[in-house]
């Protein structure tokens, strides 16, 4: 996954954000939506994991398939 700096995170359209309103978790593309649903996995509440998935399900809907 290539890393994203400040100022590319910051460039980012809302929408590439799995939660929009705080901008968090980018899910620009499927190596950062991966990693979106580990992070939040880990650390995240139950309101934010569900929002996360959804997004990404959205975004990505082979993400997640059993032959991935």
């Amino acid at each position: 996954m290539a890393k994203l700096s400040t100022s590319a995170r910051k460039a980012l359209p809302t929408k590439s954000f799995a939660e929009p309103d705080k901008r968090k978790y980018p899910i620009e593309n499927e190596a950062h939506a991966k990693n979106a649903l580990s992070r939040v996995a880990q650390s995240g509440t139950p309101a934010e994991k569900a929002k996360v998935k959804a997004a990404v399900k959205r975004k990505y809907p082979s993400i997640g398939k059993k032959d991935n």
